[in-house]
């Protein structure tokens, strides 16, 4: 008995951990353990993640098998790569909340931590108005640049209406769940996913396929469930945001503008929402480029394994958000050496995760493309752009918990000029000359992006060893 106590020790110790992480609470992640600190938030994250990548596979899942799928998935793909902006957006809304709420929580201040999250919302609303109504009206020409068909654009433009007229609830959804993650609280906004999830699963079929119920609306339907489903979720989000139990405990009157803090998000906010958008639209002209070269079945096998590539990646970006809160924190706390070495541990183990998601894409690429389209050809580019991506996936978890760092801290401007550089400068023009200049091909595009994921991720850390984000005022 002796001899296994250790071990039991660790399994016991392993299975409190996880069930902390799950239940939620109030931790102090300025002290104790880094790694104890790292697992209580990436657990979460990660699974949070996961939440957010199934939404694209389900609805991918339910199309792929309709009739004349091919239109439908290419449907999905072209909509969800223009959504990439508003996710832009989103992220940049919620990278600042994060920073934000985070440095003013290791400043042991929730009163102006609460505040400040309920202005970036105010913000937030503010600009969807706007967005919403254009991308609903403009949905057909949204997809007519894109490259789509006529006929893809007369099956798919109510999905894209509707899709682009929910953009408030994708944006708060990203939102309120960066504000509990700078809080520490990131089992909220893992609940938050699941919920929204659980209630597109259950719904995509009844609207795709009406099941027998009713006749189903084919694509359309697809974006009606995950409506509902994200609207369930920003629903729990405010129940918690107002329920006064948590560590923020918001008010109505915090939404009312405050224009020098709203000046102060703003100002972390914009320079991270232009690093995504120059990230979202180079993957708008690398979707538009297959779409040239390789036709409707070139880019519905492209935006499969996109789909396929985002749903092993996300959970990875989720851990990778530990290391932005932790930095945050550990800024305001005036403990910077205690944010470097927890964006150590989190680079770990984000490393160990992608190397095992590689062999799983190595492994399986060909089953994993089968299981979303009925169309061989379909099937067999995604099995290769699956193959080719998936090298330069531990790059990919490398970069994105420095870039987690950079905007942990505040420091939005260094990842937005690295985007610049890594996307626009690089990876866009050496996907045209491989795929033109070359004549590689859908093939050209798939290598340029694991070589230009790879530069961002060794000149992102070279950036991070000089140490300036430690300086940074939020």
């Amino acid at each position: 008995m002796t001899t296994f106590q250790p071990a039991s020790n660790k399994l016991s110790r392993t299975f409190s951990l996880l069930k902390q992480a799950l239940k939620g609470g109030n931790h102090d992640f300025t002290q104790g353990s880094i790694r104890r600190a790292v697992l209580l938030l990436a657990i979460p994250m990660m699974l949070e993640m996961v939440m957010e990548s199934v939404f694209a596979i389900v609805d991918l899942f339910f199309v792929g098998h309709l009739k004349n799928s091919s239109y439908a998935v290419q449907t999905v793909g072209l909509t969800e790569s223009v959504l990439t902006i508003i996710y832009s957006l989103a992220i940049g809304l919620s990278m600042a909340a994060t920073a934000v709420v985070a440095r003013r929580m290791g400043e042991h201040n929730p009163v102006d931590a609460a505040k400040a999250g309920m202005q970036t919302i105010s913000i937030a609303l503010i600009i969807n108005i706007l967005i919403g109504g254009a991308g609903f009206y403009f949905a057909a020409d949204i997809l007519r640049v894109m490259g789509a068909t006529a006929e893809t654009i007369r099956m798919g433009v109510n999905y894209t209406r509707i899709m682009m007229g929910e953009t408030i609830i994708i944006v708060l959804l990203f939102l309120i769940n960066g504000i509990f993650r700078g809080a520490g609280n990131a089992a909220i906004a893992m609940r938050s996913l699941w919920i929204a999830n659980i209630a597109n699963i259950i719904l995509c079929p009844l609207f795709v396929n009406g099941l027998g119920l009713f006749p189903g609306f084919g694509v359309t339907g697809a974006a009606i469930a995950t409506t509902i489903g994200r609207g369930t979720g920003v629903c729990y989000q405010v129940y918690h945001l107002f329920n006064g139990r948590n560590m923020i405990k918001a008010r109505m009157a915090y939404l009312r503008p405050h224009w020098e803090q709203a000046k102060a998000i703003l100002k972390i906010a914009l320079p991270g929402i232009f690093q995504f958008t120059i990230g979202s639209c180079s993957w708008i002209f690398l979707s538009r480029l297959v779409a040239n070269v390789g036709g409707d079945e070139g880019s519905a096998g492209y935006q499969t394994a996109i789909r396929l590539l985002l749903f092993f990646m996300l959970p990875a970006w989720g851990m990778s958000n530990a290391a932005a809160t932790l930095v945050g924190q550990n800024l305001g706390a005036k403990q910077p050496d205690r944010a470097e070495d927890s964006v150590y541990k989190t680079i770990k183990y984000n490393m160990i995760y992608m190397g095992f998601v590689t062999l799983i894409s190595l492994a399986a690429s060909s089953l994993l493309a089968a299981i979303f389209s009925n169309d061989v050809a379909v099937r067999q580019i995604a099995s290769k752009a699956l193959l080719i991506m998936s090298t330069g996936y531990i790059f990919y978890g490398i970069g994105m918990v420095m870039m987690s760092a950079f905007n942990g801290a505040g420091d939005t401007w260094a990842t937005t000029k690295l985007n610049f550089i890594g996307f626009w400068l690089f990876q866009v023009p050496l996907a045209y000359v491989l795929a033109k200049t070359f004549n590689w091909g859908t093939t050209g595009v798939f290598i340029a992006i694991p070589i230009s994921q790879t530069f961002i991720a060794v000149t992102s850390y070279l950036l991070f060893k000089r140490g300036n984000w430690k300086k940074v005022k939020v």
